[in-house]
């Protein structure tokens, strides 16, 4: 299961309803592809449709849907939402990393 702070589901909700999707409809997608300075990256976008190989799960009023492969990268990940002096934007504390790179975008196992 991945978690959200409250940082990252207050900019979550702002940032959909500023792209159209309705928070209580729809979902974010949360992925991990390989690529990165460290060997994998995540994804994170929004999505209006699940597939048959994702995984559901609501996680205070947010629905997050995880494709069944990035599923085992990120079992008892925290996605928390940063927004102080040294940079803004989404952060994933993935206890599953062995290994990030220095922006925190990437990681190995």
């Amino acid at each position: 299961m991945v978690k959200i702070s409250e940082g990252a589901k207050n900019k979550i909700a702002q940032l959909m309803a500023e792209e159209g999707f309705n928070i209580a409809d729809d979902f974010v997608r949360v992925g991990v592809k390989s690529g990165g300075c460290s060997g994998l990256s995540y994804e994170l976008k929004f999505d209006h449709s699940i597939g048959e190989n994702d995984k559901l799960f609501e996680e205070d009023q947010v629905k997050i849907a995880i494709d069944k492969k990035s599923f085992l990268y990120l079992v008892g990940t925290t996605l928390e939402y940063s927004g102080g002096l040294n940079g803004k934007g989404f952060v994933f504390n993935n206890p599953n990393a062995n290994r990030t790179c220095g922006c925190g975008e990437s990681f190995s196992l």
